[in-house]
């Protein structure tokens, strides 16, 4: 059974080249030249070869990454590493809300979730209020849990 997305991801065009496989794998088929660590190849290869489904557990797990971060950051009175992890987790929560695919009923929903969790991590960023941190980290962490679940029951 196939998952319904409602997200729509897409690349500016001539950013890279794509091909899929028949598993709706998608697999680089241009080369980089810039010179990278076996890390960081193995990270982009990651992203490159994962499907849309994976892609968006990916950006949650980068959320609750990002946000722990942000928290530790706080903690530790680290103003700008904990200003830019949460602004990080900001971005990425964006990017999410910007691929919703409006043809779904659950995209709205999604959107407003979206919209009230950068709401508090804005005001948790001014205020360095870790507490606002831990709420959104709970809505995130609910959400990447429900969509790896999803994942594995659509077979994915």
């Amino acid at each position: 059974m196939a998952m319904k997305n409602p997200y729509n991801y897409s690349m500016p065009n001539g950013a890279l080249k794509f091909k899929k496989d028949m598993n709706q794998k998608t697999t680089i088929i241009s080369n980089n030249t810039t010179p990278k660590n076996s890390f960081d190849q193995y990270k982009e290869q990651s992203v490159l070869t994962a499907t849309p489904g994976e892609l968006t557990l990916m950006l949650y797990n980068g959320i609750i990454k990002f946000l722990n971060q942000g928290k530790l950051f706080i903690e530790q009175k680290n103003i700008e590493k904990s200003h830019t992890s949460i602004v990080k987790a900001q971005n990425i929560i964006s990017e999410l809300n910007v691929t919703l695919n409006l043809d779904y009923e659950i995209s709205n929903n999604l959107r407003s979730l979206y919209d009230f969790m950068n709401t508090r991590l804005m005001e948790a960023n001014v205020q360095k209020d870790t507490s606002m941190i831990d709420e959104v980290l709970g809505i995130a962490t609910d959400m990447r849990d429900t969509w790896k679940e999803a994942m594995e029951i659509a077979g994915n």
